[in-house]
């Protein structure tokens, strides 16, 4: 009753107004103070994540690098064991 009340002293686009001004305040307030934070903690996960991503990164580099050694170790030692075949064959 007392929003029929409002309407008829003030009006219908006043009313309305004002209730919108409350509801912009109410969604302002609520990201001020529920989702800044949570974004902000977010963020920070998800640098610490990046972070460790980029060491998992350079850990396969690295772990590529030694698996291509012992590849191409592999590949020059089987080569040289069939020189020697070829050498005591002639």
């Amino acid at each position: 009753m007392d929003i029929v009340l409002l309407i008829e002293k003030f009006g219908f686009t006043t009313v309305m107004v004002v209730g919108l001004g409350y509801f912009v305040y109410y969604v302002w307030i609520t990201i001020t103070k529920t989702v800044e934070p949570a974004v902000s903690e977010m963020q920070k996960t998800i640098i610490r994540l990046t972070d460790q991503l980029r060491l998992l990164d350079q850990d396969m580099i690295r772990l590529q690098q030694k698996v291509n050694t012992i590849l191409e170790l592999k590949e020059s030692e089987t080569y040289g064991k069939e020189e020697k075949r070829k050498t005591k064959k002639n």
